[in-house]
């Protein structure tokens, strides 16, 4: 099934936006969902909505079956050991928060480092700076080459014996940079800490094995792979995450409540406190068997040809400035000289074309580019090089507007 045939699938790109074909290229922020994830979330909302675990009557059950079934897939589609291994969250963000919050908490103290990288997402940094404060360790950031690369050279020089704690994003959000996580995970754990990876830019786009990684913590969330809002997993290995004790207290995670004590229930339950995402859990296991139909090899082929088409389309325009690495996923961010990228943004809008522009909740990376802002154009399953085209012809006219305004 080629682009055009998967781009039919979507409801949503189906129609015009300012009088113009919709050409969407802001994947990175959120992907678009096909007509299989709608249904599938409808129809638990029309057949079988019920609370999960705690009852015995038909819709209950079918629901926890639901529900414990998207658990299943997402072992699968990442390669964990057991179920007990994937807890669902709320997205990237809260599990980065959760992994920070509770083992960062009890397995820091002063003197220990955290070290992530300066492309970091604001949801890979923040929580690692609020418990940094709460404990007294130090965050450290890894250098990066001019290219927007980190060298695994300057890797084993940050990360220390006094290094507890390194995270690293799998893919930039900004440059398309791909990390090698799976040969800083190799350093971390030879100097005793443990990997965390964020994940939210590379599950949708390419095959994961956290076997393979071997991370000790991996995030990602529904949205950006053609899933719900408000969904995610973390997965930990298993020997960690029963060391761990919950964030959130309440109904589903406990096991017996006493008057003035309590006991949790078993993983992966103890960390899913009050009614889950049930149906974002549905739509999400709806979304991995989409991607998985397609196929996550050929959905990261097609990128790449889109992200080395674009970069070569755009390089024609005079003005234009590209960042990242030369290999990246897929995505191209760019800088049109003299024109605000929040400016390049309305009159592609105006043309149809919907990218990105702003600080991409990446602030210290921006002043590492010596930029305020950038604009971005994420490619996804989706997209076809006649919608690259489109973002040059609209670039084009973009650069001959302002340059009758000045």
């Amino acid at each position: 099934m080629n682009a055009k045939e998967i781009k039919q699938l979507f409801p949503i790109l189906n129609q015009e936006v300012n009088e113009n074909p919709l050409v969407y290229l802001d994947s990175a922020a959120t992907s678009q969902k096909p007509l299989k994830v709608i249904e599938a979330i409808d129809d638990y909302y029309r057949r079988y909505n019920s609370n999960v675990h705690r009852g015995v009557h038909t819709l209950g059950t079918l629901a926890t079956d639901g529900y414990e079934g998207a658990r299943e897939k997402v072992r699968r589609f990442i390669n964990a050991s057991s179920m007990e291994e994937i807890v669902f969250t709320r997205g990237t963000t809260t599990a980065l928060n959760l992994i920070a919050a509770s083992y960062g908490r009890d397995n820091l103290t002063a003197g220990d480092e955290i070290v992530i990288s300066i492309m970091e997402h604001h949801s890979n940094i923040i929580p690692w700076q609020q418990i940094a404060k709460q404990t007294g360790a130090t965050l450290k950031y890894f250098p990066l080459q001019s290219d927007g690369t980190i060298d695994l050279a300057d890797a084993e020089k940050t990360i220390t014996d006094k290094t507890k704690i390194v995270s690293v994003m799998h893919v930039s959000n900004v440059l398309g940079t791909i990390n090698p996580v799976k040969e800083i995970a190799e350093i971390a754990h030879r100097n005793g800490a443990i990997m965390v990876v964020d994940g939210a830019q590379s599950t949708p786009h390419m095959k994961i094995d956290v076997k393979d990684l071997d991370c000790d913590f991996f995030a990602f969330s529904a949205h950006k792979m053609v899933g719900p809002t408000g969904m995610g997993a973390l997965y930990g290995k298993k020997a960690l995450l029963e060391k761990m004790e919950p964030i959130e207290f309440g109904g589903e995670m406990i096991d017996f409540v006493g008057l003035q004590d309590s006991t949790w229930k078993e993983l992966p339950w103890k960390f899913e406190g009050g009614t889950p995402i049930i149906a974002g859990a549905i739509g999400l296991g709806a979304a991995i068997d989409f991607l998985e139909e397609i196929g996550l090899d050929e959905i990261a082929k097609h990128e790449h040809e889109l992200a080395s088409y674009a970069i070569e389309r755009l390089s024609e325009i005079d003005g234009m400035s590209i960042f990242g690495p030369k290999h990246r996923a897929g995505v191209v961010t760019f800088n049109l000289d003299d024109v605000h990228p929040h400016d390049v943004a309305t009159v592609l809008d105006a043309e149809g074309i919907a990218v990105r522009a702003g600080h991409h909740c990446a602030q210290p990376l921006m002043k590492w580019l010596k930029v305020t802002a950038t604009a971005r154009a994420s490619f996804y399953l989706y997209n076809t090089k006649e919608d690259v085209d489109a973002l040059y012809t609209g670039l084009v006219k973009t650069k001959e507007y302002f340059g009758d305004v000045f």
